[in-house]
């Protein structure tokens, strides 16, 4: 008997060599397939905590706001937030059983005084850190978020407060909130919360607009030359879209013969019922297209992209619904405040931001951000014409709960129907404050009318600015 091996063994041990060396291909394919095609976004995931374990020998660098005042710091292992719920929409939370969301969240490399090459080097990477992170500099006033937040009273709701010239965000406060302090202590309570406290009405509530709808619709009417300055609407408080369909004014209100001024000033449904019929379908796509509702935020500010409705499938009376901020369309107050923005800057609209500058632990400044405008706009000389009517609306209109004597403030109020409840109260508008021009948006749940309830928000904000 031969001591060699018969073809068929040959043939097996070949067999089975090629299979194992297929495997350790397909193994091969798919480490690099997670490490080049999916290392950023599962480095990056806010659940992954191996980053956290790995740098726990490093004091996270603090969080300031845009006046040096502390919104999160460590001291002796332990991170810390003096601002504690008001200002968690905005710092977020962090700890390995929680994950990390917010500031804490987006900026983690610079906190934990890590790079982007760091984060894929495990922990050797710690022989190559600091032993502190970087100081992240916010464009956030802290006294203005703690105002807004306690103005919103427990509510659910949000404020939102922009420097309209640059988009950085000042405020942008959310309620109810929770403690990111004890976040972990409490996840299970947190998470679960009835009142979604995790939840950041500023930028992922989606409410309708209601009547802060309006000043857009006339700016794209007049652009459109669909109804002129002069052009007088009679208001008998009703108006019939036909099909038996009729939209009526709020509260019964009739307001006869009115201007565009006029129904803005006074918020005639009549009015931007007709106007969005004018408009049709194509034209309120190209409205939404045209200040770029159809875009969400990325990077430290992420938002839920606004609900629009599929405008080809819109019948007269929805048509005239979308007109008055109702039917088939939700955004967020961040969206919002930057339609207001638009207002005030002759059409532009900046690109808000929350993270200023980052400082190293040696005090260098590593990181500056430069401000940036949006995608969309709002058409220049209809914006100029709008803006000035929505100081007419704080003067003498249905938003003067917003006026401060001596500031040029402008807005727009809202009441929005809302299915499962009470209405929700609106405010956006802008003022000009020591110079500097600043947009803002309150919404509150279930709150009731926008002129009565958010408007004086916005009144004892800018008397805090002044």
């Amino acid at each position: 008997m031969s001591g060699k091996p018969s073809d068929s063994i040959r043939r097996n041990i070949l067999r089975t060599a090629w299979i194992l060396i297929g495997m350790l291909l397909c193994l091969f394919c798919y480490i690099l397939y997670i490490e080049i095609a999916e290392g950023q976004m599962l480095t990056h995931h806010p659940l992954n905590s191996r980053g956290l374990q790995e740098i726990s020998g490093i004091s996270r660098g603090s969080i300031v706001d845009s006046k040096g005042r502390t919104l999160a710091k460590t001291d002796d292992g332990v991170r810390s937030y003096p601002y504690g719920e008001a200002a968690e929409p905005v710092t977020g939370y962090v700890g390995v059983e929680t994950g990390s969301a917010g500031i804490e969240h987006y900026a983690a490399m610079a906190l934990t005084g890590r790079s982007a090459a760091d984060s894929h080097m495990g922990p050797i990477a710690q022989l190559f850190s600091d032993s502190s992170g970087s100081t992240v500099k916010l464009t956030i006033d802290a006294e203005l978020q703690q105002t807004a937040y306690e103005a919103l009273g427990g509510r659910k709701g949000a404020v939102v407060v922009l420097d309209a010239d640059t988009g950085a965000v000042l405020v942008m406060a959310s309620s109810p909130s929770f403690n990111p302090e004890d976040a972990a202590e409490h996840w299970d309570e947190v998470s679960t919360d009835k009142d979604s406290v995790l939840l950041n009405r500023a930028v992922q509530g989606l409410y309708p607009p209601g009547s802060t709808i309006k000043p857009l619709v006339a700016a794209y009417a007049l652009k459109d030359g669909r109804v002129k300055t002069d052009e007088v609407f009679e208001c008998n408080g009703v108006l019939d879209v036909g099909g038996g369909y009729t939209i009526a004014e709020s509260h019964g209100e009739v307001h006869g013969r009115v201007t565009l001024k006029d129904a803005l000033t006074e918020s005639c449904n009549v009015t931007f019922g007709t106007l969005a019929g004018r408009l049709g379908k194509g034209g309120l796509k190209e409205m939404f297209s045209g200040v770029s509702f159809d875009e969400t935020l990325s990077g430290d500010i992420e938002s839920h992209l606004a609900e629009l409705p599929d405008f080809d499938s819109l019948s007269p009376g929805e048509l005239a619904q979308i007109g008055i901020g109702q039917s088939k369309l939700l955004v967020t107050p961040m969206a919002m405040a930057m339609l207001a923005e638009g207002f005030v800057n002759e059409g532009k609209i900046m690109k808000p931001y929350l993270v200023d500058e980052i400082i190293s632990p040696k005090g260098i400044r590593t990181s500056k951000t430069m401000p940036t405008a949006w995608k969309g706009s709002i058409p220049k000389s209809e914006a100029k014409i709008i803006n000035s009517y929505m100081e007419a609306v704080v003067r003498e209109g249905t938003g003067t709960a917003a006026y401060v004597d001596g500031v040029r403030v402008t807005g727009k109020t809202g009441t929005a129907e809302n299915a499962s409840g009470s209405d929700h109260a609106w405010f956006i508008g802008t003022a000009v404050i020591k110079g500097k021009k600043t947009a803002f948006a309150v919404l509150i749940e279930n709150g009731g009318g926008g002129g009565s309830v958010a408007a004086p928000i916005v009144r004892d904000l800018i008397l805090q600015m002044m």
